[in-house]
């Protein structure tokens, strides 16, 4: 036969580096479920539903489509050896190919398992570059080279030149690069958000969550709830809905927080998109297309484009510019342990309680919701990066090690000392109570300064402050907090690290619990002023 062309389960876009010479008449695509995958962390059963049943629809496709011959490989069928690496070898001795052409992966543990293939298999080995980026690893190492910081807004600049998305010959539209400072509203109480796009399981998914449900009960999440796009039609009707329905008030309320809403306006094509049933630039063209027809405000378009060709390209170049040792930094020398709330949401912290629950029933939680809730408590409570990361990496359906890790070990932890951003993302109560209606009905009070009644986050954030003192007071994005911690009296600072110290102490026990508060103290909420700057992006869904 001619040519073995390896795709894996989060290649599955027709124009594939891999799969751009396919001749079905001598060539074989090899598809391959293998347990390793499904295994070296505990997924969310959504995210093993979306990457299975996608799998098996992209295979079906090649076939009607291209006509293309498929080996597809289950990961029930007798003999599946669990693994990439055998199943490469078992399907090289099945068909004896003149080569094997594969494109390269998204995350550094399957790059490594890659390149030891060449000297494994007995015919020669090709890997391709990864062409659904607009951004190839070597332009991005040749940008990064010498650079002490990385920062997304350099790069965001020269990826919009490069693209010429929002370019008014070599001038951005509106005069303006970023348009963040109008994206922070918050949500009026009774503002109603359009319903949201979602796709009933089919036959082949209905199969597949069957499958995920016997073979894997104990990983974390809910099935009821999946309505992921699993096939290319239906990524191309999400992300029709979005930019019709939602892209014209996403700038507005990208930062915006409710609890009985989780989707808001936001993107929802991470998913599909990290899976590669959409590519960046026909996103990208889709939004702008929106913004020159007047169907959507140029804060938001922008806002949602520096997203993909901003936040995504460039978590994904610093990846490999500085993997493998990138994972293994703690500027911060955090080593607590991940409180178990974060997957039993057994916590009287209403808006945790809310972002668990939200990721264990949807797979899915916005940016915002991400930094500033989950990440924001990690950050503050110092809890050990690899732990964080893992978690993250387990809960959602568009989280892969590549957008995953910079975004959380980076942007939330700030482990890496401010290689990606300038300033840790630090804040108190206030900032969540501003954007979200969590804090109405918590069993804590954001306005108490002092006491176990009060929020937890008021007292932990002062506490990093002072914690991390010496390290972090010179930054100057942090004068304005550090100027009222050195007006604060020694007694109140001694107040401070003791309610602090018991709050962490209490992390030991199961749940976490505030004392009671009677339903006639529990306030309506308030809009308060923040204390801490808002954040620009954060990305584990890169379509917000």
């Amino acid at each position: 036969m001619g040519t073995l062309r390896l795709v894996l389960g989060d290649q599955l876009h027709p124009r594939l580096a891999s799969l751009a010479d396919l001749d079905p008449a001598a060539d074989v695509v090899l598809m391959v479920e293998v347990a390793e995958e499904a295994t070296y962390v505990r997924h969310h059963k959504q995210k093993l539903v979306l990457v299975l049943s996608g799998m098996r629809h992209f295979a079906a496709d090649l076939r009607r489509e291209r006509g293309a011959r498929v080996d597809y490989v289950s990961l029930e069928d007798p003999g599946n050896t669990g693994s990439f690496t055998g199943e490469l070898l078992r399907a090289v001795a099945r068909h004896r190919p003149d080569r094997v052409v594969v494109t390269e992966p998204g995350e550094w543990r399957v790059w490594e398992m890659m390149r030891a293939w060449g000297e494994a298999l007995e015919v020669p080995l090709e890997i391709r570059d990864d062409t659904r980026f607009l951004c190839p690893r070597s332009v991005f190492a040749r940008w990064a080279e010498g650079r002490a910081e990385l920062r997304m807004e350099t790069f965001y600049r020269a990826m919009r030149r490069r693209t010429g998305f929002l370019m008014e010959g070599r001038e951005p539209a509106g005069g303006r690069w970023n348009f963040d400072r109008d994206n922070r509203r918050r949500l009026p109480a009774d503002h109603a958000v359009p319903r949201r796009l979602r796709f009933a399981p089919d036959a082949v998914t209905r199969g597949v969550m069957a499958l995920v449900a016997r073979r894997f009960p104990d990983h974390f999440g809910e099935l009821e709830a999946f309505g992921w796009p699993v096939t290319r039609a239906e990524a191309l009707d999400a992300l029709r809905h979005f930019v019709e329905a939602c892209l014209p008030a996403f700038g507005d309320y990208q930062d915006a927080m409710r609890a009985d809403t989780p989707f808001l306006y936001h993107g929802l094509i991470a998913p599909a998109l990290n899976l590669g049933l959409l590519d960046p630039e026909e996103v990208c063209r889709a939004a702008e297309a929106a913004y020159r027809r007047g169907g959507a405000p140029l804060n938001a378009v922008e806002g949602f484009i520096r997203q993909i060709i901003g936040w995504r390209e460039y978590v994904r170049g610093l990846y490999w510019a500085r993997m493998p040792d990138y994972a293994g930094t703690n500027a911060l020398s955090a080593g607590r342990d991940l409180p178990w709330f974060y997957w039993s949401g057994e916590t009287d912290m209403a808006c945790l309680a809310g972002c668990v629950r939200d990721t264990r029933v949807h797979a899915h939680a916005h940016h915002i919701q991400r930094l500033m809730v989950l990440g924001n408590f990690a950050l503050l409570a110092g809890i050990a990066p690899a732990q964080v990361e893992a978690w993250f990496l387990v809960v959602y359906a568009d989280a892969y090690e590549w957008v995953e890790l910079p975004n959380v070990h980076g942007m939330a932890l700030w482990a890496d000392g401010g290689l990606l951003g300038s300033k840790p993302y630090a804040a108190s109560g206030a900032y969540i109570d501003r954007m979200s209606d969590y804090c109405g009905d918590c069993a804590y009070d954001v306005r108490a300064r002092a006491g176990p009644g009060a929020c937890p986050f008021n007292a932990l954030y002062w506490n990093f402050l002072i914690a991390h003192e010496a390290r972090l007071r010179h930054n100057p994005r942090l004068a304005m907090p550090y100027r009222t911690l050195a007006r604060m009296s020694a007694a109140r600072r001694a107040e401070i690290t003791a309610d602090a110290g018991r709050f962490l102490a209490s992390l030991g026990n199961a749940p976490a619990a505030a004392p009671p508060r009677a339903p006639s103290e529990r306030r309506p909420h308030r809009e308060r002023a923040v204390d801490a700057g808002t954040p620009d992006l954060f990305l584990v869904d890169p379509s917000g």
